[in-house]
C-alpha cells in the first residue's frame, strides 16, 4: 500500500470511531428516570446513589451499558404528566416512577412502556396495580411502610411530650388519596391515646407561614408532618420552621432530623430504591412487570436529634434513645 493510500485509511479508521461509539451508545436502553423532587435532595438523601447501586446489581451501569434520562420535578407536581409524555415520546425503554406523583402519571399516559415504581402508599389502593402478587400489565415496582407509619410517628411524639392534649398533622391536599389516608389513620390512632388532632394543609411553599402561624394558635403540642413528596422536598425548610417556632415535630425521612429536626420515624427509603433499581435491570433484561409481584420494603429506621431537643427543652426517655438506629447529637 503507498503511503498516500495508508494514510487515508488510518484518517477514514479515526473518522469512524467516533461515529462506531455514537452508535453503540445509541443503541443502548434507555432508562426514564422521574421523581418529584430535586437532583439535589436526592443525591444528599443517598436516594439516587442506592438506585445506581441496585441497578448495577442487575448489571447495569450508566454509561457503560444503558443510558439515564433523569427528569426532576423540583416539586412542582403540575409538571410531572409533560414529563412522562416527553420521556413516552423519547420511547425510553423503562420508566423508573420515583414516588407517587410520578408513578400515577406514567400509569395514566401510557400502557405500553413498563414503568417500576418507588412509593410510600398502597399501589392496590393508588390504582397502580389490582394486586401486589398479580400486578398484570405495565407497571410493577416497591412500596414501603412510611404511610403505615404514620399512627406510630403519633406515638413516639406523645412519648416526648406526654403533657400534651393537643397535636396536628401536616397534609399536602394536592393529592387526596394519600392525604385523606394519612388522616384517617392518625385520627383513628389520636382517639386511642386521648389527643385532640387538627388537620394542616400545604401544598405550596407559601402556605407554610400560615401552617405555623396556626399551629401557635392552636396551642399544638406537637406536629406530624405526614407522606407527601412536596413535603419531602421542603424538609430542611420545615426542620427549620420547626425549630424556629419551637415545635416538636416528627418526620418520615431522615433528612429532616439530618437538618435540625427533632425526629424521624420511618422506611429506609436508600433500601427501597436500590430494589427498584434491581426491578428495572431485571425489566430492561426482558421480564415483564406483569409477572413481578410487588415488593415491600420493611426495614425502619428512628433517628433522634438530642441538640433539637436540648433547644427544645425537650428530655428524651433512655428508652426511646436505645431504641433508635441514629443519634445526632
Amino acid at each position: 500500500m503507498r503511503r498516500r493510500d495508508f494514510i487515508k485509511a488510518i484518517t477514514a479508521s479515526a473518522a469512524a470511531w467516533p461515529l462506531a461509539a455514537r452508535a453503540q451508545q445509541s443503541a443502548m436502553p434507555v432508562i426514564g428516570f422521574l421523581n418529584s423532587d430535586s437532583a439535589k435532595s436526592y443525591a444528599q438523601q443517598r436516594q439516587l446513589s442506592a438506585f445506581l447501586k441496585g441497578l448495577s446489581e442487575a448489571g447495569y451501569i450508566d454509561g457503560r451499558n444503558v443510558t439515564i434520562e433523569y427528569r426532576w420535578a423540583e416539586g412542582r407536581i403540575d409538571q410531572v404528566p409533560a414529563m412522562v409524555s416527553d420521556l413516552v415520546h423519547r420511547q425510553v425503554a423503562v420508566i423508573a416512577a420515583t414516588s407517587t406523583p410520578p408513578a400515577l402519571a406514567a400509569k395514566a399516559v401510557t400502557t405500553t412502556i413498563p414503568i417500576v415504581f418507588e412509593l410510600g402508599g398502597d399501589p392496590v389502593q393508588l390504582g397502580l396495580v389490582p394486586s401486589l402478587n398479580r400486578p398484570g400489565g405495565n407497571v410493577t415496582g416497591v412500596t414501603h411502610t412510611n404511610q403505615q407509619l404514620a399512627p406510630k410517628r403519633l406515638q413516639l411524639l406523645q412519648e416526648l411530650v406526654p403533657t400534651a392534649s393537643v397535636m396536628a398533622l401536616l397534609v399536602n391536599p394536592a393529592y387526596p388519596t394519600v392525604a385523606e389516608t394519612n388522616t384517617k389513620e392518625v385520627q383513628a390512632a389520636a382517639r386511642t391515646l386521648g389527643l385532640k388532632l387538627h388537620v394542616l394543609n400545604a401544598s405550596t411553599e407559601r402556605d407554610f407561614d400560615g401552617v405555623f402561624a396556626k399551629l401557635v394558635h392552636l396551642k399544638a403540642g406537637g406536629l406530624v408532618i405526614g407522606n407527601s413528596a412536596f413535603l419531602r422536598s421542603w424538609s430542611e425548610q420545615l426542620a427549620a420552621l420547626t425549630v424556629r417556632h419551637a415545635v416538636p415535630a416528627i418526620f418520615f425521612g431522615r433528612e429532616f432530623t439530618v437538618a435540625g429536626g427533632l425526629l424521624s420515624y420511618g422506611a429506609d427509603i436508600p433500601d427501597a430504591y436500590r430494589l427498584a433499581g434491581i426491578y428495572t435491570g431485571r425489566v430492561l433484561k426482558g421480564e415483564r412487570p406483569a409477572e413481578l409481584p410487588v415488593q415491600q420494603a420493611t426495614k425502619v429506621e428512628l433517628i433522634i436529634n438530642l441538640k433539637t431537643a436540648k433547644a427544645l427543652g425537650i428530655t428524651i426517655p433512655n428508652t426511646l434513645i436505645g431504641r433508635a438506629d441514629e443519634v445526632i447529637e
